[in-house]
Order: C-alpha cells, then sequence, then structure tokens
C-alpha cells in the first residue's frame, strides 16, 4: 500500500494509509487541547479501507463536544495518541497529523471550534480554510 505512514513515539504502534487524507483539520476544543498538550490538534482522515494498523493500542472512549463518542487509540507502551474513530462518521479512521512525522504532509483545510481557539493562533495564511465557530 502506498501513501503515509504514521507512528507512535517508540515505534510500536504503526499505522498505513493509502492515498491522500479525506479531511485534514486543526481543533481548538478543550478536550483536543488536553489531549495533545498543546494549543490545537492537527488531524488526517482517511477511508477505513485504505487503513492498515500494526502494533498494540489500547483504547479510551470519550464523548465529544457534538455528543457523539469518540474512540481513541494509543500505544500502550509510550502513551501517543495515533488514530481515533468517531461513532458519528462510519468506516472513517482520523490520524493525528504529527504521528506522520512529514512536515511536507497535507495542509489542514478546515479548522473546528474556533470560539476556544487561543489568541495568538492564527491560520488566516492557509488559502481557502473553512473556520468554524
Amino acid at each position: 500500500m502506498t501513501g503515509h505512514r504514521a507512528s507512535c513515539s517508540c515505534g510500536s504502534l504503526n499505522i498505513q494509509c493509502g492515498g491522500e487524507p479525506i479531511r485534514t483539520s486543526v481543533c481548538h476544543c478543550l478536550e483536543c487541547q488536553k489531549r495533545t498538550g498543546s494549543a490545537f490538534s492537527y488531524n488526517a482522515r482517511f477511508h477505513e479501507r485504505d487503513v492498515t494498523i500494526d502494533g498494540p493500542s489500547t483504547a479510551y472512549v470519550r464523548r465529544a463536544d457534538s455528543g457523539t463518542d469518540i474512540t481513541f487509540h494509543f500505544c500502550p507502551r509510550c502513551g501517543s495518541t495515533v488514530f481515533w474513530r468517531l461513532a458519528s462518521v462510519p468506516g472513517i479512521v482520523a490520524v493525528a497529523a504529527g504521528c506522520f512525522a512529514d512536515p511536507v504532509f497535507a495542509v489542514p483545510r478546515i479548522s473546528v471550534y474556533e470560539a476556544r481557539k487561543h489568541g495568538w493562533v492564527e491560520l488566516a495564511y492557509i488559502p481557502g480554510m473553512e473556520h468554524v465557530e
């Protein structure tokens, strides 16, 4: 499978994603800020049929601000969150874009929960980006 390879920090949990992402986004919700330890998360979604997962993961389920459940999968050894599935979007796997460790990876095209965005974050320089409160 060609495409993009992502992994956790220690390399135990790997994910191969075929083709290009069907959506790239940043999320400013408070839960993503806590999960990443940063001001926002940077994510890529792929069709599940184009994804191969190798290695152990531990799952954590939480309710999103939207009211749907999200199942996060993280490495039981190093703790890196590598991918997750949203109950509201079946057949899709979301991947933490930083796990691709690729500085030329796809640019985010949508920014969500901007009402919770840190004041110093400015994403207007990305042409055509959709901004959602």
